[in-house]
């Protein structure tokens, strides 16, 4: 990862100064870089070591960066990651440019590494994210999607990346498609549980411990997994209550919804959608040969969905 890092303190450079005080400020802020794990632990795994490894972990993060500069705007975010969010510090025009600057210092990279099967995994995993965010936009404020439509959501907005990251591993080992397709699954799955937690904490945790906004969901009018099972089970007066908030993103009662969510066993439910996620991944697995790293992912898969932030 320090490899990694060096890679994306390189790559960042602009003569544009502002570009790179809000592209620094933002991919240094902190995040967990698990996109960047996974590609190095499959490449890893598969007996890859070439240095077009860390390349290709820089590019997902750059990647998953635009889309964090982009989404802040959308959802008007002001805190992310126990900082001010990009753009409440240097505005939205700035935000949106500078993911689009990312976004294509990422295909730069790409290119450099002159496998056509990296510019394919790559470009698809942008395209479908870019869907799923079309795609959670036209959820906004509805209280009767269904969990189908919720889980399509985080297949294309925040496991598609995952999934991706997994599958460039394989790329890079020259693996056989069912090797490929397998590490694929591991990240998708691995993706869908990493949501699934993050929505919990999101009624569960607190905002210091999680780097933004408690209820921040429910403000942006997000129906998320822990919602739809707590309008499920709840009495008629309740539902009305969680119906109203999702619909006018209020915050006002916070308190009452969250007491609701959590007297349902919401939280619960939806974490054991997250383990049964987990436990997916794991068993993609199997086709991987014994090594450190094939534990190392078996561990990643286990702690994702016992994390607290």
């Amino acid at each position: 990862m320090l490899k990694v890092d060096a890679v994306i303190a390189d790559r960042l450079g602009s003569e544009v100064a502002l570009i790179n005080q809000i592209a620094g400020y933002i991919v240094h802020a902190g995040g967990k870089r698990m996109r960047p794990k996974l590609v190095l632990l499959f490449a890893n795994a598969l007996g890859f070591d070439g240095p077009q490894r860390f390349e290709m972990a820089a590019v997902v993060e750059f990647i998953h960066t635009a889309t964090l500069l982009h989404d802040d705007v959308v959802d008007e975010s002001s805190l992310r990651r126990g900082k001010q969010t990009a753009n409440a510090l240097f505005g939205n025009a700035a935000s949106v440019l500078v993911g689009d600057f990312l976004y294509s210092r990422a295909f730069q990279m790409m290119v450099s590494v002159n496998r056509m099967r990296v510019l394919e995994v790559l470009a698809e995993a942008t395209n479908v994210i870019a869907e799923g965010e079309v795609l959670q936009l036209m959820n906004m404020h509805d209280p009767d999607i269904s969990v189908e439509s919720y889980l399509r959501v985080i297949r294309f907005k925040t496991a598609k990346l995952f999934e991706a990251s997994a599958r460039l591993g394989a790329v890079l080992a020259d693996s056989t498609p069912e090797i490929e397709v397998a590490c694929a699954g591991y990240g998708r799955a691995l993706g869908t549980a990493f949501q699934l937690i993050d929505d919990v904490l999101d009624y569960e945790g607190d905002s210091q411990s999680l780097g933004k906004n408690v209820g921040d969901d429910l403000r942006e009018g997000k129906t998320t997994l822990p919602l739809l099972i707590a309008m499920e089970r709840s009495s008629s007066e309740q539902r009305a209550l969680l119906r109203h908030a999702v619909e006018h993103g209020e915050q006002e009662r916070l308190s009452e919804i969250v007491d609701i969510v959590r007297s349902t066993g919401a939280l619960e439910a939806t974490r054991d959608a997250a383990r049964a996620e987990a436990k997916l991944a794991r068993d993609c697995l199997s086709l991987l040969p014994p090594s450190t790293w094939r534990e190392s992912l078996l561990d990643f898969a286990a702690q994702s969905v016992e994390r607290s932030s």
